[in-house]
């Protein structure tokens, strides 16, 4: 059903598998005798093992959902986690790189000649360029891209698609990757993946090794391991722009939010040139 009809990602249906087995094995699958006070139990337990209050309310919305359809199916005569209240989340602001990090990040991979290196130098760019998640860029069809439009179809969660404009110097990265891209194939073979692999099961450069790729570039120009994700990328994407003036409606539309109030999160980071304009206006700074 969440497949089918709410056109669920298979990442998300891993997800929701993995937290309904670990319910399963906490409170058993006799789903007619499961009451509030059983999921409340299971919520009280997974605090207990110390995750994280996001962590636990991503498992009660899939306990939600399941508990939804089976009751939409008359398997069971009351739904348990009807009244339920999820754990108050806290919501940190993101992470991002300096503009000048980033620079050095693509610079770094572009000047060297191994075809993986230069590989991740095109990726980096591009999902910095418009803000991909790290599931859409992997899974990039070869055609995506419109050179003539300078725009990048993009499917996003729920199967929803969106176009991005990009940069004329992520283009230009990919023209270029695009002349060596069949030394990611096996000989003889052909692939719809922008980035193939030889060994992916998914045909496609896996999101663990882009990430461990990252991890390792990053070591190299001297920025901290644990500054630096994929995630960080869409971060440093949304609030670069947003520090340039950006719309945000149109920063929320590239970035495929269903909802303007997850876009807002990045106007609460103080930009650089906010920063300047308090320490050469403001009266304290001024004072002998």
């Amino acid at each position: 059903m969440m497949a089918a009809e709410k056109g669920a990602a298979a990442n998300t249906l891993a997800a929701y598998e993995r937290d309904l087995n670990q319910f399963v094995m906490f409170c058993g699958d006799a789903w007619q005798k499961i009451c509030p006070q059983d999921v409340a139990a299971f919520i009280r337990d997974l605090t207990a093992q110390g995750m994280s209050a996001r962590t636990i309310a991503r498992k009660l919305s899939a306990l939600r959902e399941f508990f939804k359809f089976l009751f939409s199916e008359n398997e069971i005569k009351e739904n348990p986690t009807l009244n339920l209240i999820s754990p108050k989340r806290e919501k940190p602001l993101p992470k991002f790189l300096s503009e000048d990090e980033l620079r050095s990040l693509i610079a770094a991979a572009t000047k060297k000649q191994s075809p993986h290196q230069r590989r991740i130098a095109v990726m980096i760019e591009l999902m910095y360029a418009c803000g991909l998640r790290v599931s859409e860029l992997v899974g990039l069809p070869e055609n995506c891209i419109n050179f003539d439009k300078k725009q990048l179809l993009v499917r996003g969660k729920g199967s929803k698609e969106r176009l991005i404009p990009v940069a004329e110097s992520a283009l230009e990265q990919v023209k270029d990757y695009l002349t060596y891209r069949d030394w990611f194939l096996k000989k003889g073979r052909k692939s719809i993946w922008l980035f193939p692999s030889k060994t992916s099961a998914s045909g496609h450069l896996t999101r663990d090794m882009f990430f461990k790729q990252l991890k390792d570039l990053a070591r190299e120009v001297g920025i901290e391991a644990k500054r630096i994700s994929p995630h960080v990328l869409r971060h440093s994407f949304a609030t670069h722009l947003l520090n340039h003036n950006a719309d945000l409606r149109a920063v929320q539309k590239m970035l495929g939010h269903e909802d303007i109030a997850t876009t807002e999160i990045y106007t609460h980071i103080i930009s650089d040139d906010l920063i300047k304009k308090v320490r050469d206006m403001h009266p304290l700074n001024h004072l002998k």
